[in-house]
């Protein structure tokens, strides 16, 4: 057991910002040990679709392994699969196990709203769920989201949404298959709870877009300079290959000219200065090893980051999307001058050569990306 058997959690932690998901990137620069348990703290999804629990895992002074899940005994290696990517403080772990909700967990109707008991009629329960859903959600859209919790419940919650519109779908398809001549009843049903629900995770979408643009915008600069110093690094180790270079060179060249002389006292003295010279190739050879390591470690740091809020199965992020950009007009006229919809539908058509991203482009156009929360 190594002397600090929570330097791998406080790594990951450092990595996650404090509770959000690793990504699989991230995981591979933490190393092999992400295959077995290690000593933190960290939250599991026991099973599908369940609740997030807190988990604690630690080894004694023999190395045996302990491990709680939601306060309670487990073992480490079934937790460890998805626990493993979401470290989380210690202070989250005691909150969460007192009472308090995840960071990035959107508020409970039931807890809010003191919703009824399901009477075991979906319908009349889902309406009741997304009635609660839709007040709230309501009141988070009229503020804009100002910090990463607010973008990760947004996530989440359009998630939870999406949910109820899922079970909506799903029974609506139970009830309407015998009576597909009869279909009109059941849409008019459940149209309001399906279309409802997937308008608020959209909103819910749409709302966290400029954040995740403004992030974007971050993980860019980021890169950018992140470049910079890779290039700054290189040119640097560079020039210290060069000198060390220089200085063999001329370390053979005195030797030779050491070589010719016959004098014993001035062969002790080129001695003597060949020893420091010697030192100051090695210390030149050291620097030139660092700055080498360095350009990879900044190589690393220069890696694009993911951007994203929610968490697994839940995340919100950009995605690119082709839109066309007409920068001439006439001469895309011109240039799509045989086609039956010219003028009129100008728009349309290099919209749609836009979003195939391997056409070639007529003269007056350019592709541009435009990325929107989905």
């Amino acid at each position: 057991m190594t002397a600090d058997q929570y330097a791998w959690w406080r790594q990951a932690l450092k990595l996650a910002g404090g509770y959000r998901e690793l990504t699989h990137d991230q995981l591979l620069l933490l190393g092999p040990s992400a295959d077995s348990p290690e000593s933190g703290f960290f939250r599991n999804r026991p099973y599908k679709d369940a609740p997030l629990v807190p988990v604690a895992i630690w080894r004694d002074g023999s190395g045996t392994i302990f491990c709680l899940q939601n306060d309670k005994e487990a073992e480490a290696d079934k937790v460890w699969n998805y626990a493993c990517r979401n470290p989380i403080t210690e202070a989250l772990y005691r909150s969460v196990l007192a009472g308090e909700a995840w960071p990035d967990e959107p508020p409970s109707v039931s807890k809010d709203h003191n919703l009824p008991a399901k009477t075991g009629d979906l319908h009349k329960d889902l309406i009741v769920e997304l009635s609660a859903e839709k007040e709230t959600v309501e009141g988070f859209l009229k503020k804009p989201i100002s910090t990463q919790e607010q973008a990760d419940q947004a996530g989440v919650w359009a998630k939870r949404l999406a949910g109820i519109a899922t079970k909506a779908d799903e029974q609506f398809n139970v009830e309407k298959r015998p009576w597909l001549d009869g279909g009109n009843a059941v849409d008019d049903k459940w149209r309001d709870v399906r279309t409802d629900a997937k308008e608020l995770a959209k909103k819910l979408k749409k709302h966290g877009e400029a954040w995740l643009k403004e992030l974007d915008r971050q993980e860019q600069d980021r890169q950018r300079k992140a470049r910079e110093d890779a290039d700054r690094i290189r040119r640097e180790a560079e020039a210290a290959a060069q000198r060390v270079a220089d200085a063999a060179r001329a370390a053979e060249e005195e030797q030779a000219q050491r070589n010719a002389m016959a004098n014993p006292a001035g062969l002790a003295a080129s001695f003597e200065q060949e020893s420091q010279k010697e030192a100051d190739l090695l210390e030149a050879e050291a620097e030139a090893k660092r700055l080498v390591q360095q350009v990879a470690d900044a190589d690393r740091e220069a890696q694009p980051r993911s951007v994203f809020s929610g968490r697994t199965g839940a995340k919100v992020s950009l995605h690119t999307y082709w839109v066309a950009s007409i920068t001439d007009y006439d001469a895309l006229v011109v240039a799509l001058k045989h086609d039956p919809e010219v003028r009129e539908a100008v728009e349309k058509v290099a919209g749609r050569i836009a979003r195939n991203k391997d056409a070639t482009l007529p003269a007056g156009m350019e592709r541009i990306p435009d990325k929107r929360a989905a």
